[in-house]
C-alpha cells in the first residue's frame, strides 16, 4: 500500500491532473471516481493502473491529489491513444471552444446522438479533469478527430443571418461547425463552410451557450431525418 505523499505514482498523478502539457508528454491521463472508471470498463478501455483507496493507497493521500470536491474511492491511469478516434456520418467541429465544462457537455451530447467531435487547436483538453467529469464517461465512446477531418457538407452555426436551422436538411455526412460563445466563428472559417444556419431565438437574445447550440443542432438533425424517413411533414417544407 502507498503510504507516502512522495510516492512516484502519486506525484505522476498530480502532474497529470495539473498540466495538459504533462498529459501530452507522458501520453497518459487520470480518471477520478468510480463512475468514470466503470464507464471506461464498459467501453472496453483498459487502464494502465488503478489505485483504490484503502487497498492500494491510503485514502487521505488519494484525496490530497484529487481535483474532486469529495475524496474519490478510485483513480485510474489511461493512455491517450486508447481513446476512440474517427469520424461519424454526423459530426461537430469545434473552433477554439476553450471551456472544459462546455467541451465535456458537448461530448456527452454527441454520445447521445451518435456523433463524433472534431477539435481545432485552442480547444480545451478533453482529458482534463473538468472536461472528463462533464463528459460523464462519453470520452470513452465518442470518436475524436481534428477540426478539418470530417467530410461531407459543413454547416456553420452563426448567431444571425443564416438559414433557420429547423428548415435546413443538409443530409449526411454532415458536420456542424461551432465556435465559442464570445468570439464565435471567424469569417474565414464561415467562408470555408458550405452553408450557414441560425437557431431561432427570442427577440433581443444574442446567442446560446455553445453546448446548448450543439445539442439543438444534433436534435434538429435527428428529428428532421426521422421525419423524412417516416414520410411525415417537416419544417423543411418536404413531405416524401
Amino acid at each position: 500500500m502507498i503510504t507516502s505523499a512522495h510516492n512516484p505514482k502519486l506525484r505522476l498523478i498530480h502532474r497529470l491532473l495539473e498540466s495538459r502539457r504533462q498529459r501530452e508528454r507522458e501520453g497518459l491521463f487520470v480518471v477520478e471516481g468510480e463512475d468514470l472508471v466503470q464507464a471506461a470498463d464498459d467501453a472496453g478501455v483498459e487502464p494502465v493502473e488503478i489505485l483504490r483507496a484503502g487497498d492500494d493507497v491510503e485514502p487521505e493521500l488519494l484525496a490530497k491529489v484529487s481535483t474532486m470536491g469529495h475524496p474519490p474511492r478510485v483513480m485510474a491511469l489511461f493512455r491517450l491513444d486508447s481513446l476512440p478516434r474517427g469520424v461519424e456520418p454526423v459530426s461537430l467541429s469545434l473552433w477554439r471552444v476553450g471551456d472544459p465544462g462546455n467541451l465535456g457537455t458537448i461530448l456527452r451530447t454527441a454520445d447521445a446522438f451518435g456523433a463524433s467531435v472534431a477539435l481545432s487547436s485552442g480547444c480545451a483538453d478533453p482529458t482534463g479533469p473538468k472536461a472528463l467529469r462533464a463528459s460523464a464517461g462519453a470520452i470513452f465512446r465518442v470518436p475524436l478527430a481534428g477540426f478539418d477531418e470530417p467530410s461531407g457538407k459543413r454547416v456553420a452555426l452563426v448567431s444571425h443571418g443564416g438559414q433557420l436551422l429547423a428548415r435546413l436538411d443538409p443530409g449526411v455526412p454532415v458536420t456542424y461547425v461551432l465556435g465559442a460563445e464570445r468570439e464565435g466563428l471567424p469569417d474565414d472559417v464561415v467562408a470555408a463552410c458550405d452553408e450557414t444556419a441560425t437557431i431561432s431565438l427570442a427577440e433581443g437574445t444574442e446567442s446560446l451557450n455553445v453546448a446548448v447550440a450543439a445539442a439543438i443542432a444534433l436534435y434538429e438533425h435527428r428529428r428532421g431525418r426521422w421525419a423524412l424517413a417516416h414520410g411525415e411533414p417537416t419544417e423543411r417544407g418536404q413531405t416524401p
